[in-house]
């Protein structure tokens, strides 16, 4: 078994922490305090090619592999939660579908505009009572003549706000239950379709999150990916490669703290010598570096597994339940590392433990991760 990056892999890494060091990490605190979007950042992610890392170059992207796209998250994600997981929504969420289920002419009109990053992208099938049960929503859309009519509110929608194309989900067939779901295309502009305003978040503040809300939102009926009643398989693989991503960002986060925590316990001086020097700091930097190993690890063969072609629901729901609650216990080790100052607005793991939870909740649970993973022992 070979564990080394390619050269390709290497350089790409040492490019994107150099980006972040001169882009990233000078606004992070401002993009979390404010909130604000980092809108400056996404464009100069567009201008590097890195909108569309995984998908080919016919269609705009980088041509690159799942692995490489899994480090330039991670990459992100140590220096601003909130800049990378904008870019996991908009490439693993909103691209992926069109990608993989798309029209040659969707592709075209979409997604080569998606992977330029001449636009950006959300991805819409939570709603206010169905999250986990994506089944359970209550959108629908009517086909009338040459077009469908949609109807329905989602919620939580990252990128909403700024997003030029909406992939939405919603019932063809409501007596069907998942069978009937089906995904669409919807541009933003589009009438009947309205963003709400940007919800405060906790965590990952300068992403934004808005409720979409379709009132009688006709689009062309080629604006259906794939066929009616494909809504549930679309969505379940793209929320396999979007966990894949979502481990990245948890991972991103954990190697941060540890880095914070380390040079902290170097610096901070107590009983007349650094804190590195105790014991008990000793062996909490012990256990936050093989937390974040395992997590690397097991993001990483969960990104190699999509490259070949390997069944990926188990290997991403492993590394994202792992990652994730490897990113919250790292972040708090590294609090309490850091004691009093640590708990302070505007120091960097204060920031990191408000962002490390969300990753243990969005696409898909802690608790269906492990849903997903005992099915596939059980098998």
């Amino acid at each position: 078994m070979d564990f080394e990056l390619s050269e390709e892999q290497q350089l790409v890494r040492a490019s994107v922490r150099e980006f972040c060091q001169k882009y990233v990490d000078p606004i992070a605190e401002e993009v979390d305090r404010l909130p604000r979007f980092p809108m400056e950042n996404m464009k100069r992610l567009a201008d590097q090619d890195w909108c569309g890392i995984p998908y080919p170059v016919e269609y705009g992207g980088a041509g690159a592999d799942c692995l490489t796209y899994t480090i330039v998250l991670e990459e992100l994600c140590r220096s601003c939660a909130a800049t990378g997981f904008t870019l996991e929504c908009h490439t693993s969420l909103a691209s992926f579908p069109l990608f993989k289920f798309g029209t040659e002419e969707q592709k075209k009109k979409w997604l080569i505009p998606l992977c330029k990053g001449e636009m950006l992208g959300c991805f819409a099938v939570t709603e206010p009572g169905a999250g986990t049960d994506v089944a359970a929503g209550l959108s629908t859309a009517v086909l009338d003549g040459d077009s469908y009519v949609l109807n329905g509110t989602k919620m939580f929608i990252s990128n909403a706000p700024v997003a030029g194309v909406f992939i939405i989900f919603a019932s063809t067939d409501k007596s069907l239950g998942s069978k009937g779901l089906s995904a669409f295309i919807v541009p933003a502009g589009t009438p009947g379709l309205t963003v709400g305003k940007h919800l405060e978040k906790m965590g990952i503040r300068g992403a934004l999150t808005a409720e979409v809300v379709m009132s009688d939102c006709r689009i062309p009926k080629e604006n259906l990916i794939g066929q009616e009643g494909m809504g549930f398989k679309i969505a379940m693989a793209t929320f396999d490669v979007g966990r894949v991503g979502i481990a990245a960002q948890a991972l991103g986060i954990a190697q941060a703290a540890l880095d914070e925590a380390v040079a902290y316990s170097k610096e901070r001086v107590q009983f007349g010598k650094p804190i590195s020097t105790f014991q008990a700091i000793q062996w909490m930097l012990a256990d936050m570096a093989t937390e974040v190993a395992a997590a690397r690890h097991l993001t990483y063969h969960a990104a190699w597994c999509y490259d070949q072609g390997l069944p990926l629901s188990a290997p991403a729901a492993m590394a994202k339940l792992f990652a994730s609650a490897a990113a919250v216990k790292v972040a708090d080790h590294a609090v309490q590392i850091h004691g009093g100052i640590g708990y302070i607005k505007g120091h960097k793991v204060e920031r990191l433990y408000r962002d490390a939870k969300i990753t243990e909740i969005y696409e898909g649970t802690s608790e269906v991760m492990k849903m997903v993973i005992s099915g596939s022992v059980l098998r």
